[in-house]
């Protein structure tokens, strides 16, 4: 069965819970008032789906004309290597428009993936760190 892919379709906090557990990315996922916040106030969400199972999601926050910030994108470690997670990043690209600059800030662990994607790594970022992790 191959992977279909769905864009502002809703998904449970739970499942989203799920898969960033599967993957490895490290999120509150115990907190899930926070994980559905987190799908509360995103305003793109691209999703890879295998049969019922979600298998990857990319959650962004985009203006749509100027800025898109990709802050999750995962993909369980079973369904890793198969080209979802780029799948993903180009139609969260596209969604985003030509006009828009995609950003996302990458564990330290996945720096050798983006360049893979053909992302040009930034050193002109500032930030004030999450006071709750």
């Amino acid at each position: 069965m191959g992977i279909r892919y769905k864009v502002n379709v809703p998904i449970s906090a739970k499942e989203f819970a799920e898969v960033l557990d599967a993957s490895g990315i490290r999120r509150p996922t115990q907190d899930i008032k926070r994980i559905q916040a987190m799908l509360d106030h995103g305003n793109l969400l691209v999703t890879a789906w295998e049969g019922g199972i979600l298998v990857g999601v990319a959650r962004s926050l985009a203006d749509f004309s100027f800025c898109c910030y990709l802050s999750d994108l995962a993909v369980r470690k079973t369904h890793q290597k198969l080209g979802i997670g780029k799948k993903m990043v180009e139609i969260t690209r596209e969604m985003a428009g030509e006009d828009s600059m995609l950003l996302l800030l990458s564990a330290p662990e996945a720096m050798e993936y983006y360049p893979k994607l053909e992302m040009d790594e930034v050193k002109n970022g500032f930030i004030y760190p999450r006071k709750k992790v």
